[in-house]
């Protein structure tokens, strides 16, 4: 039922929250690994998966991977440090602006070109991958991704980046149902409490990026995607404009190839 607080259904956060534990605890036994690799970026996402993992994994079996940049918030740094010595894991802080720097060089770019900065921060998010995949295989281990459902269905995420991991354990959650588990995990207040950010540049949040609020955004995708209600009705019943849920359909609709294999073309033999 819808509550009285918004659109989205409240979850009851201790049974999603031992489903997600449990499906966690189930991929490391079905792949045969030994352990989990989980990226940490001082950032409500990450944090909630890394608590979630550690619901049912030995503490010995997760290594939490700090990859900050020259843009990355020294306090998300302070807070993913925090985390990890509350939830006594192994870590690591790992720069990743001197990796970045020799791929620059060797591919450079007028930085009048639009899309000059976007190549740039999906540059940090593939990085990120690599040092976390490298870690992963070197300790047979699975990477845990840390992306949620609002942001896998408008494609807020970088292909072959954050978006290449092995499991991912919040996928199934909206931002807005991430928060709740979070705080029910408890998840420190400055972290539920930030503005969410990628750290892609300095003063970069997500919800400027977007465009809009992720408590609207979630309400617009449970309606659209969940209920399968068209723009108008949705437009009317949250009382938005028409052109607010067009953005997020048309966010949708390019966001789609980043779900999918790469396509191929069919041959008949």
């Amino acid at each position: 039922m819808d509550n009285d607080k918004g659109i989205l259904p409240v979850l009851d956060v201790v049974k999603v929250s031992r489903e997600i534990s449990g499906f966690i605890e189930n991929s490391l036994i079905e792949s045969n690994a030994r352990g989990l690799v989980v990226g940490l970026s001082g950032g409500l996402d990450s944090s909630a998966t890394a608590q979630l993992c550690a619901e049912v994994v030995n503490k010995n079996k997760i290594l939490g991977l700090i990859m900050p940049s020259q843009s990355t918030n020294k306090e998300d740094i302070s807070d993913a440090l925090n985390l990890a010595d509350k939830m006594d894991i192994k870590h690591k802080i790992i720069p990743i602006d001197p990796l970045i720097e020799p791929v620059q060089d060797v591919c450079t770019h007028s930085p009048d070109n639009e899309n000059y900065r976007m190549a740039g921060a999906n540059l940090k998010a593939r990085m990120r991958m690599l040092i976390l995949y490298y870690h992963a295989n070197a300790m047979n281990r699975l990477v845990v991704g840390t992306g949620n459902r609002t942001e896998l269905l408008v494609g807020y995420f970088t292909k072959y980046g954050d978006g290449g991991v092995d499991i991912l354990p919040i996928g199934g959650l909206y931002k807005t149902d991430v928060r709740r588990v979070a705080k029910h995990l408890g998840v420190h207040e400055n972290i539920l409490n930030k503005d969410p950010t990628a750290g892609l540049w300095p003063g970069q949040t997500d919800e400027d990026d977007l465009g809009i609020k992720y408590e609207l955004l979630d309400e617009i995708l449970y309606l659209m995607a969940e209920k399968g209600m068209e723009g108008d009705e949705i437009a009317k019943k949250l009382n938005i404009g028409l052109d607010e849920v067009v953005n997020v359909k048309l966010m949708l609709l390019a966001a789609e190839h980043k779900l999918k294999m790469p396509p191929m073309p069919p041959i008949v033999r």
